[in-house]
């Protein structure tokens, strides 16, 4: 008898286990609607913050021929690259929301 209830036990219960953890697991990794909001509402100001200082580092850089921020002197375009494709992804993501 004893030995049924072990083997019940050990049948019943660690995939119960393994179960609970695993869908925890996976529903502590998701992010809410109100956080992908939040995170866009951040990127879209890092963004016109990023702006600003570009034009105000040409503005100093025409004014002082000696200032040579590394914003300006490197290249641009690998420089934007991240942001580019993570414009893309949000851009995506709205058209998946959209359907």
């Amino acid at each position: 008898m004893e030995d049924i209830l072990a083997i019940l036990a050990f049948a019943i219960a660690l995939p119960w286990i393994i179960f609970h953890y695993i869908t925890k697991w996976k529903t502590a990794a998701s992010i809410t609607t109100d956080d992908e909001m939040l995170l866009e509402e951040l990127y879209n100001l890092a963004k016109r913050l990023d702006e600003r200082m570009d034009t105000v580092e040409r503005l100093v850089a025409s004014d002082n021929a000696d200032f040579r921020p590394a914003r300006l002197v490197s290249n641009l375009e690998a420089d934007n690259q991240q942001l580019r494709e993570l414009e893309n992804l949000i851009a995506e993501k709205k058209k998946e929301a959209r359907r």
